[in-house]
């Protein structure tokens, strides 16, 4: 065998696993995003969020996530948080606000972003985290949803209970998802229906959902609530708009949109901004 052949072997073996990745330097952001082949920490500069008093009809949520989390900021005990609920309600906007408002409170707290499709790469991801001195993670998963043949919720089991090494105490997981039990109710029910021991393959996929020690539900909201929000928006940006005329025309938005929800009042309040030649 030659030494071309030999260092083609060498580079493809390399190529299908890479030596680990340095650790990342934490104090140059509160926030990154969880990146892989090669595994790497890209620092977010600046977050996509808004502020927290700006979330309306959620108090409830917002208040118990607020308080989990700054125990948890302050090396106090913790639950992980499964928000799911009702799309467009603030679910990722929440997690986004608190960590601002935890860190506005000058307490440790890293956001950590992984996607859904990286979560077999998460025990190398706690590694870094769980050595990193003095910092507390708030992992988040954004829109967290598993089909019937998929197998990536396996690896998110050991970051919520389970396994040898179990989740290092200097991180705690926060994930959305548009479905309580991380998955389609028809496909819960092809489980029951043709399973050989139906209770035994739908409690492994749900009892994922189990592991969260906080579910907290979103609901769609009411007309009230939604006007709320665009009102909550406008005194924000100071835009000088008659009560009447900014109630019509919201809830026309609303009813061609065919919903409402904190997603459809921030595009209506763009779209108002935009016309009055503002920016946000």
């Amino acid at each position: 065998m030659t030494d071309a052949t030999l260092t083609r072997i060498a580079e493809a073996l390399e190529r299908l696993s890479p030596p680990p990745a340095p650790a990342p330097d934490f104090t140059g952001s509160d926030a990154f995003v969880w990146h892989t082949l090669p595994d790497r920490m890209e620092p977010v500069p600046v977050v996509n969020r808004v502020p927290l008093d700006l979330l309306q009809g959620i108090d409830r949520v917002r208040d118990i996530l607020l308080a989990n989390t700054l125990q948890f900021a302050r090396g106090h005990a913790a639950n992980n948080a499964l928000l799911w609920g009702a799309r467009g309600m603030g679910k990722s906007s929440l997690v986004k606000a608190v960590h601002a408002e935890v860190r506005a409170q000058d307490l440790p707290c890293t956001l950590v972003e992984i996607q859904r499709e990286d979560l077999p790469s998460v025990g190398r991801l706690l590694n870094h985290l769980r050595t990193a001195p003095g910092a507390r993670f708030v992992l988040f998963c954004d829109d967290l949803s598993f089909s019937h043949d998929d197998q990536h919720y396996k690896s998110l089991k050991a970051i919520l209970d389970g396994g040898i090494e179990g989740r290092p105490s200097n991180v705690i997981l926060y994930a959305t998802s548009n479905r309580r039990h991380l998955m389609p109710r028809d496909m819960i029910e092809n489980e029951r229906s043709s399973a050989i021991s139906p209770s035994e393959a739908v409690e492994e996929k749900v009892s994922l959902s189990d592991r969260f020690g906080l579910w907290l539900g979103f609901h769609p909201c009411t007309q009230d609530e939604f006007l709320a929000m665009i009102d909550g928006y406008v005194a924000a940006w100071r835009l000088e708009v008659d009560p009447a005329v900014l109630r019509a025309e919201a809830i026309e938005w609303q009813a061609t949109r065919g919903s409402r929800s904190g997603r459809v009042a921030w595009q209506f309040f763009c779209d108002l901004a935009g016309r009055m030649g503002k920016a946000v």
